[in-house]
């Protein structure tokens, strides 16, 4: 089966928001939740600033990561994924994306703004060689 990232429709709805407000620029965060097998399931997004302020890559607030780090463990929950968007190209890691994917237990979730009307959110891991597997995202109701 391999692994599937579970998210609520709220929390997709959240993170294309975060990221059409950030246009014309990258967006980025955080997203927690808990680990079971191969489910991982999204509890908490966290929105973070990219300070980079460009459309073609981002480093996130130092600050508010550490942050949503303590958030998540107050919840008793652990980051799971961080999340960005392209604004200009597909939705797949570019060669930045693997190279500073430093953790391969990590999901990568990549949202293409590309084409506006018709956002895609994929979910990748990378491992420790940079190899890209496409893992399946699935959404619950709310």
């Amino acid at each position: 089966m391999g692994i599937v990232i579970k998210m609520k429709k709220s929390d997709y709805n959240k993170i294309l928001g975060h990221c059409q407000k950030g246009l014309p620029n990258e967006a980025c965060g955080l997203l927690a939740g808990t680990v079971e097998g191969e489910v991982k399931t999204v509890t908490k997004v966290y929105l973070l600033t990219n300070l980079d302020a460009s459309n073609e890559h981002f480093s996130m607030d130092p600050r508010e990561q550490l942050q949503a780090l303590k958030d998540a463990r107050a919840e008793g929950v652990e980051i799971i994924a961080n999340f960005h968007s392209h604004p200009e190209s597909p939705s797949r890691p570019s060669e930045e994306d693997k190279r500073l994917a430093y953790d391969s237990s990590l999901e990568y979730l990549i949202l293409s703004l590309m084409e506006p009307e018709k956002p895609v959110l994929k979910a990748f891991g990378i491992d420790g060689e940079k190899n890209v597997t496409i893992h399946d995202i699935e959404y619950a109701g709310d």
